[in-house]
């Protein structure tokens, strides 16, 4: 098995600001890719965004998120990799706004699994929007029963996080990986 592990959950549950301090721990660490994708599209004038054609920016995030694990493989990293969501967020998403989700694409996701996935829980206190993350707290809540069924769904058992400081959550997992 592989040492690759996804930070998942709704949008603005503390899945970066943990990230983070995997990385600064010194671990291999993967940025999420929306943002990224949101504001090349912006820059470019294109239309592959949340707000415009769902399709095409569920797409792009589909290739990026395949695109960091296949790199990351590559590379036959033995230490844990860890990143902010994964294929399976991508499909997910799919999922939940009733888009396309092609044949071959499924075959590649379950073709390159995770080890393993801790998914951060809706935590009203620290929820933001800004430009780029819309969705209202009905969304967060929704989001992440489809993330946590959706990763069931392809034979995962998503570790809940608990809802405690960033150096909290990062000896939790900092302990999860000592097992």
């Amino acid at each position: 098995m592989n040492t690759f592990f996804v930070l998942t959950g709704g949008p603005s549950v503390g899945k970066t600001s943990l990230l983070e301090a995997l990385h600064q721990y010194g671990f291999k660490t993967i940025p999420e890719d929306a943002r990224r994708i949101i504001k090349n599209q912006v820059q470019i004038n294109g239309d592959a965004l949340p707000w415009q054609n769902k399709q095409k920016y569920a797409d792009l995030m589909l290739e990026a998120a395949l695109e960091n694990y296949s790199e990351q493989k590559k590379l036959d990293i033995k230490s844990p990799v860890f990143f902010d969501r994964g294929h399976l967020d991508s499909i997910c998403y799919m999922k939940m706004e009733h888009l396309k989700i092609d044949e071959n694409s499924l075959k590649i996701v379950r073709e390159n699994p995770y080890e393993n996935v801790f998914i951060l829980p809706p935590w009203k206190e620290i929820y933001t929007t800004d430009s780029e993350r819309k969705q209202s707290w009905e969304e967060v809540l929704y989001t992440h029963e489809m993330m946590k069924q959706t990763y069931i769904e392809f034979g995962y058992s998503p570790i809940e996080v608990p809802k405690m400081s960033v150096k909290d959550r990062l000896d939790f997992v900092l302990k999860f990986l000592k097992k």
